[in-house]
């Protein structure tokens, strides 16, 4: 991705968050081609804007974010998908990350973090909230020695 602009499609329900997420994204090396308001309209668009980046709602009417996921990783497997969320959830955290997300941010994650979470991913690492994750690895290991 080097030298090349980010293209990066948001998908959420709430018109508030889809425009948050695209005033803090406002970057030179990052287009936001295009919105959706579901999982369905995101594979719609998908082959007209071909984004490099998807930034994904999990928990939407109709399609949710997983399965959106799914269906993108199977039409457009290059397209990397991040899954955004106000849920500090490891199942779905797992969920997302076996169903082929390249990353997982919460709502509440700061501009610069979520700007290098796309940069990441958008070259082919991963991007994970490093607190969010320390929280999981906690509760994993919590878990197996009960």
């Amino acid at each position: 991705m080097e030298d090349a602009t980010i293209r990066v499609l948001i998908v959420d329900d709430h018109q508030m968050v889809r425009m948050g997420l695209q005033s803090m994204l406002v970057e030179p090396d990052i287009q936001v081609v295009g919105e959706a308001a579901s999982g369905a309209e995101a594979l719609a668009l998908l082959p007209t804007l071909a984004p490099d980046v998807v930034l994904m709602d999990i928990r939407m009417p109709d399609m949710d974010g997983i399965q959106a996921l799914e269906a993108i990783k199977a039409q457009r497997p290059q397209t990397r998908v991040v899954m955004v969320t106000t849920y500090r959830s490891t199942v779905y955290l797992l969920r997302s990350l076996s169903a082929g997300a390249a990353g997982f941010v919460l709502k509440d994650v700061p501009r610069e973090e979520l700007l290098n979470t796309v940069r990441a991913v958008a070259a082919g690492a991963a991007g994970v909230d490093r607190d969010f994750l320390q929280s999981v690895l906690r509760d994993l290991d919590e878990q197996s020695q009960s």
